[in-house]
């Protein structure tokens, strides 16, 4: 597997690609997608690195897994390829962002534009075997995320990192809270939100304030 990022993050990751769970991790990938159908592309595994550079990073949204069905996932937490229709989370990210700033549900899921404006899009494990959910888990990725996550918050200030549900607050256990704005609320999905967990919690225009604040230019959601 080519491991592909920016060199921003090439040159402060180095470490962690020697290390021995990280060589066992891509062994295990390697195999899982050379005897399984399995997503992002493997061109797309690290495609939250391309497109965010580690200076560039003014948010962080913490996902769990990609997308398990053809075609979905793109390598960017929450987001689907051009032409793909909205999973429900997406939906109702769309819907809050609504809700919180007035703007239109666009046609295209594709997150890249978020990326390129400064939002790291993240998942925790960023393989999946094809419909099944979560088959990647505990094969070292979840390691190697954190340790993004702890280099962000040691090397930056002012990040915002958006949590949503109670695995990305688990990950958030690595951000100094200190330096940084941590934003909590229930997981965009249809059962946290249909519980009242998600909308209304603004943060697309919490998260804009905060970087307002602090001088930084705001993201165009």
């Amino acid at each position: 597997m080519d491991i592909k990022l920016h060199e921003s993050w090439e040159s402060r990751l180095s470490d962690e690609f020697e290390k021995d769970y990280f060589q066992k991790l891509i062994a295990f990938v390697k195999t899982e997608y050379a005897s399984n159908t399995c997503y992002p592309l493997e061109r797309d595994v690290f495609a939250a690195f391309e497109h965010c550079a580690f200076e560039n990073v003014k948010v962080v949204i913490i996902g769990q897994d990609p997308y398990h069905g053809e075609g979905q996932a793109n390598g960017l937490c929450f987001s689907v390829a051009d032409g793909i229709g909205h999973p429900p989370s997406l939906t109702n990210i769309f819907k809050e962002i609504k809700q919180d700033l007035g703007k239109e549900i666009p046609v295209s899921g594709n997150l890249e534009r978020w990326a390129k404006q400064g939002v790291l899009l993240l998942n925790a494990t960023l393989t999946v075997r094809a419909h099944e959910a979560g088959s990647h888990q505990k094969q070292g990725w979840e390691k190697f995320t954190n340790a993004v996550i702890k280099k962000i918050s040691e090397e930056k200030e002012n990040v915002v990192f958006l949590l949503w549900g109670g695995y990305a607050k688990k990950k958030g256990a690595k951000i100094d809270v200190n330096k940084h704005c941590v934003l909590s609320s229930g997981h965009p999905s249809p059962l946290s939100a249909n519980r009242g967990y998600w909308f209304g919690n603004k943060h697309f225009s919490k998260t804009n304030a905060f970087l307002n604040s602090n001088k930084m230019t705001t993201i165009d959601w």
